[in-house]
């Protein structure tokens, strides 16, 4: 497996990493803790080094699983997970949507440190931008919690340019987590050069699309009303027919490369930036291995533009998240 480091800091990790949440969180049925502590293990055992989490997975029980799962190997592994969310001790929400307040983001470090059985987390992101709290002091307190060896890197996710760079005056940030892929390219516009520009990584998490570039998701498929994808406007059976251009265009790239739709995805991604880093997430091996594949997938120049023209003139139908949720990105 290749290495990437984020941006300039000194957090090396696989130039593919694994996303964890789906094993306890928003796409049910989940599979047993064994079987995913299994999948954990062979991920790593692949040569991936760098895996994602979050205390709202579950709540909790996704970091619980990564603890179990990663005890062996923490010496050779990164772990990033998030606070920002506002979640009681007992897991139940609390009354505001977001809480970055200094004191829930030590609460939050306190409890995933433990979870993770670990004495430091790799890389803290915060999971949502708090507009009731100033990034500035957020950031100092990841900034204290670092100077105390209780975190090695910082993170944002989903916050926007003007936070990053507030954000980054205070306690520079190794890696900005947003969702990034061909069906989702807005952040091409504004953060990818305030990344650049600031030596900061990108962790690009559904760079698949929540399955749908892989082309094993056509406009019959029925999705349980708790797997999250029920839920969004991209995602309803008219969006899906009319986004599979995407999707045919990936395949045949795929044909000549000998290579799956979700590969060439992968691929495209991984050639965009030698600091861009994604993060699929899976919980069956088969796709675990197929996606490790295409980091040995080479696209051309001419392929890049192929790929680049092409899905310019596709239009992508549907927003990729319910509006209370898109309310809550771009800060």
């Amino acid at each position: 497996m290749q290495k990437r480091k984020l941006g300039k800091s000194n957090l090396e990790v696989s130039a593919l990493g694994l996303g964890c949440m789906g094993m306890s969180f928003s796409y049910k049925p989940f599979p047993s803790r064994e079987e995913s502590i299994a999948l954990l293990r062979a991920a790593v055992e692949r040569g991936v080094t760098f895996f994602d989490t979050a205390e709202v997975y579950g709540p909790f029980t996704n970091e619980e699983l990564l603890g179990e799962g990663l005890a062996p190997f923490r010496g050779q592994v990164a772990i990033a997970t998030k606070f920002g969310f506002d979640i009681n001790p007992d897991g139940s929400r609390g009354p505001r949507p977001v809480n970055s307040r200094p004191e829930q983001i030590r609460q939050a470090v306190e409890g995933s440190l433990k979870r993770l059985k670990t004495n430091v987390i790799d890389l803290l992101y915060q999971h949502r931008v708090d507009p009731d709290v100033p990034i500035e002091d957020v950031a100092g307190t990841v900034k204290e919690l670092i100077a105390e060896g209780k975190v090695k890197y910082f993170g944002l996710s989903e916050a926007g340019a003007n936070t990053i760079r507030r954000a980054h005056a205070v306690q520079p940030v190794a890696a900005l987590q947003s969702e990034y892929s061909l069906w989702f390219r807005r952040h091409e516009e504004d953060i990818v050069p305030v990344l650049e520009e600031l030596g900061i990584g990108f962790v690009a998490y559904s760079p698949l699309g929540k399955g749908f570039l892989t082309g094993k998701i056509d406009e019959s498929k029925i999705f349980d009303q708790s797997d999250i994808r029920s839920s969004i406007p991209r995602f309803t059976s008219e969006a899906r027919k009319a986004n599979q251009a995407l999707v045919d265009l990936l395949g045949e790239i795929g044909k000549r490369k000998n290579a799956s739709p979700g590969q060439i995805a992968l691929a495209w991604l991984l050639a965009q930036k030698p600091w861009i880093v994604p993060i699929p997430g899976t919980t069956k091996l088969h796709r675990l291995e197929e996606n490790i594949g295409a980091v040995a997938v080479e696209l051309s120049p001419a392929d890049l533009r192929e790929i680049e023209t092409a899905a310019s003139a596709i239009p992508i139908e549907g927003a990729r998240y319910p509006e209370h949720i898109e309310k809550m990105t771009g800060r």
